[in-house]
């Protein structure tokens, strides 16, 4: 077994989470892509509690849940912090993660995913937490000063793939005129040089998504 094994998915923004990091600090590691329609018995036994990716298994000992995993890798590697180093700032870069993974994903998965009412006030509510995002941003490139960090890694969903996942549903809901603080932090992000030859192909993910979009269709027609 390598050193460094990362089970995931490479269309996944907590994958990428996982890899972005282990790309900054330049360690190796081998990538096994996952089937989340038939998981492999290895990720089953790597995490048999929430069964899902990413997980990291480092020298046969596993690690789940991405932004765990991130930080696992900035205290275990040498090489740029990812986390700051000031506790402080540690904290802040905390909370602004835990806010994209509770309160903005839920939202923003209904937003985009849902129909009807549900999905109607699932945008306004997206809205009013993209302002909070917004009201953090407005004098800073990121979200613990100049530097791409522990909690923009976090809003790599936000960041990235809901603008795709907006083309493939021909509903766009972000943009530069109602959220402009929050559009140049995601241009900012796209050109970030830690990560920037790292993202998955645009290409790959609006294919992915629209056949999602189309499958939903089909399935809410037949009915």
């Amino acid at each position: 077994m390598a050193e460094l094994k990362l089970l995931g998915v490479s269309l996944s923004p907590f994958s990428r989470r996982v890899e972005w990091a282990l790309k900054i600090k330049g360690v190796e590691y081998e990538f096994v892509e996952e089937e989340l329609q038939n998981k492999s018995p290895l990720l089953l036994e790597s995490n048999p509690i929430h069964k899902k990716i990413p997980v990291l298994i480092h020298n046969g000992k596993p690690i789940c849940e991405s932004m765990i995993i991130v930080e696992y890798i900035d205290e275990t590697f040498e090489g740029p912090f990812i986390l700051p180093k000031d506790p402080y700032d540690r904290a802040i870069a905390r909370f602004w993660a835990k806010f994209f993974d509770e309160k903005c994903m839920p939202v923003m998965g209904k937003a985009l995913f849902g129909s009807g009412e549900e999905s109607d006030k699932a945008k306004e509510e997206l809205g009013e937490l993209i302002k909070i995002l917004e009201n953090e941003l407005k004098d800073k490139k990121f979200f613990v000063g100049d530097k791409f960090g522990f909690a923009d890694m976090a809003g790599n969903l936000m960041a990235y793939w809901m603008a795709i996942v907006e083309e493939a549903s021909g509903n766009v809901f972000v943009t530069s005129e109602k959220f402009p603080i929050f559009c140049a932090w995601r241009d900012e992000y796209a050109n970030c040089s830690p990560i920037k030859e790292h993202f998955p192909p645009r290409e790959a993910l609006l294919a992915h998504f629209n056949a999602r979009f189309q499958a939903a269709a089909a399935a809410s027609a037949s009915k």
